[in-house]
């Protein structure tokens, strides 16, 4: 009966073994991601992306395309989450899809973590070359120490072409170009495969030794010293200086082939140039602000004031992406994402043109099935139910000023 239990364990724990392998080899395919699974008070109030461009649709493999904007760091930051006092400026693809060629913030190369400023705007552009072929979502995204993944608006892009004809050539500090997409390559395998092998022979060592039952019986005994042998401390040894001198050999050869060397740089950027934005001549005031769950609606109460000298309309309402418009007043020209634009989302009870010097309070509805899509609802059920925007006046001549909002929002379920 014991020889039995323990064949069992044996085999239970060669089936786990095989089970856990297999898994490290089968890698599904992921085109999209989970943003809409992001707290929906972390989109409206950390990262504000406005104003974005992906310069291509479609896009053959080794070619290149860009995305480009800006954002605006929200003055009221969330206190659950961390400043971006460091961070870093990514572009959120399903693995290595494409390869960041370059990105730019205020005109300034960023290679690595940035401070950035709340309450400031910046613009941005990132640099992408298409390497693995397949419809991919793209998305800004913004790496928060301490606060996450900041994730932005995504489009569809297609790549097209093979993978096996991707090459990456850089030019290294000593004037050898090298591709990077299957530089040492064969090395890299042998190594992977050494240490597995390694990583096998010291399973199987134990592995061949009575397992689970038997052991755990001799432990209860009080005969747990009886369980590593003087032969099972020797190869337990061997392993350790194996390891250790295999590492030191490699580490030495390294250095005598590659003795010019440079460490990761990993610094963080300051004084990143800001957008400096005129001022806005319209002020608002969020008077109250509900959400109806059953109409999928938003609708705020604002007190607008224009403290210009010409005329203006509200044309657009932002938040955590999704872009609300009044088609007689804004139209998207720049093929922004279907799901988060909604053309006709923005209603005003009377969005006529507001004269300088005047203020009138009007109802502001923002509604589209895109509250549910991407969970924004979900902000109704928040401990800090509160919601923030960005408005976009304009005026006859086609001129727009952004005006922030940020204030409480109180579901209604009638």
């Amino acid at each position: 009966m014991k020889i039995l239990k323990d064949k069992v364990a044996k085999l239970s724990f060669v089936a786990l073994l095989i089970t856990m392998t297999a898994a490290m080899f089968y890698t599904p395919t992921a085109s999209a991601h989970g943003e809409k699974s992001q707290a929906a008070f972390m989109r409206m109030r950390t990262i504000h992306w406005f104003d974005l461009n992906w310069s291509k649709e479609e896009v053959p493999v080794n070619d290149t395309m860009t995305i480009s904007g800006k954002f605006f760091v929200f003055s009221g930051w969330p206190e659950t989450v961390d400043k971006p006092e460091i961070s870093f400026l990514n572009i959120g693809i399903p693995g290595p899809v494409f390869i960041r060629a370059g990105s730019w913030i205020g005109g300034q190369l960023v290679p690595r973590s940035v401070s950035l400023e709340l309450g400031e705007t910046y613009e941005f552009k990132v640099l992408l070359k298409a390497r693995r072929p397949g419809d991919w979502h793209v998305h800004t995204m913004l790496n928060v120490k301490g606060g996450g993944p900041i994730i932005g608006p995504g489009k569809w892009v297609t790549v097209t072409g093979s993978m096996g004809s991707f090459v990456n050539p850089v030019t290294t500090l000593t004037g050898e170009t090298i591709d990077l997409e299957t530089y040492n390559l064969s090395n890299t395998y042998f190594w992977h495969a050494a240490w597995y092998a390694v990583g096998l022979l010291w399973i199987a060592y134990w592995a061949r030794k009575p397992l689970f039952i038997p052991r755990s019986i001799a432990v209860e005994a009080g005969k747990a010293d009886t369980l590593i042998t003087p032969a099972d401390r020797k190869v337990t040894l061997a392993f350790a200086v194996g390891t250790i001198a295999i590492i030191a050999v490699s580490m030495a050869s390294t250095n005598e082939k590659f003795p010019i060397t440079t460490p990761l740089q990993a610094g963080l950027l300051r004084g990143i140039k800001s957008i400096q934005l005129p001022v806005p001549t319209v002020a608002v005031k969020v008077e109250d602000a509900t959400y109806r769950v059953p109409g999928r609606a938003m609708q705020m109460t604002l007190t607008i004031t224009n403290n210009g000298d010409s005329p203006v309309r509200l044309g657009e309402f932002n938040t955590a992406g999704v872009r609300f418009l009044d088609p007689a007043v804004a139209q998207d020209e720049t093929g922004y994402p279907d799901d988060l634009l909604a053309e006709e989302g923005l209603t005003v009870s009377d969005n006529s043109a507001i004269a300088p010097g005047q203020s009138r309070t009007v109802q502001v509805t923002a509604s589209d099935a895109a509250w549910e899509v991407y969970r924004l609802a979900d902000l109704i059920y928040d401990p800090d139910s509160r919601f923030a925007g960005l408005l976009f006046f304009y005026d006859a001549a086609g001129n727009r000023q952004l005006v922030t909002i940020d204030a409480p929002l109180i579901p209604t379920f009638i």
